[in-house]
């Protein structure tokens, strides 16, 4: 899927609507859907352990809190993008706090243009994300099919009394007469000795 065919979900976290209202127009659905909004930190807590977003838009203050450690909380545990609106003349010092977990900050008020700029870097953020989760998650299919195979080879080693080195060829040889993968070859091994009870 090509970038311009994306489309990426938002969670704005803001005590006001105003901020709502004024992405309305910088939000199109075929880009950002769905873009949903709540008022308080509780709420996007609530909220996130429903659903995860690519973008979480948190415009501080909130009522319950200043909203830097949300900021900081989602930025470390989801796969989300986080952008933390601030006051001009806090803005140094949310940043200094936040930027090392990855959460991107811009001080309040903020210019269209602006705006614009900031979904395009949220946007490159969050398809970096995306191949460290895939990454991810190669790396624990390749874990899964070591684990398969190993016991697979244990289970080889116990009830024919082969060696190490011969299970790992018996199983090698018969994925590769078979034009199968060795996953399922430990697998069928598996389902045989746990038919026969061991």
């Amino acid at each position: 899927m090509s970038l311009k065919e994306r489309t990426y979900s938002i969670l704005i976290v803001s005590a006001t609507d105003v901020l709502t209202s004024a992405f309305a127009g910088l939000l199109p659905e075929t880009r950002y859907s769905p873009v949903h909004a709540v008022s308080s930190i509780n709420a996007a807590r609530r909220t996130l352990t429903e659903k995860t977003y690519d973008f979480i838009i948190i415009n501080a203050p909130l009522h319950d809190d200043m909203g830097v450690r949300l900021a900081i909380d989602i930025s470390s545990s989801k796969q989300s993008v986080v952008l933390l609106l601030v006051k001009s003349d806090i803005h140094n010092e949310i940043h200094d706090q936040a930027a090392e977990y990855g959460v991107f900050t811009l001080s309040k008020p903020i210019s269209k243009a602006t705006m614009t700029y900031a979904f395009s870097w949220l946007e490159s953020a969050r398809e970096r994300l995306r191949q460290f989760e895939k990454k991810s998650l190669s790396i624990e299919e390749k874990m899964a099919e070591i684990r398969l195979v190993n016991k697979a080879k244990w289970i080889l080693i116990s009830q024919l009394s082969m060696s190490e080195p011969e299970s790992h060829r018996y199983i090698e040889k018969q994925a590769m007469d078979t034009r199968r993968d060795r996953t399922e070859i430990a697998q069928e091994v598996l389902e045989n000795y746990e038919d026969m009870g061991v």
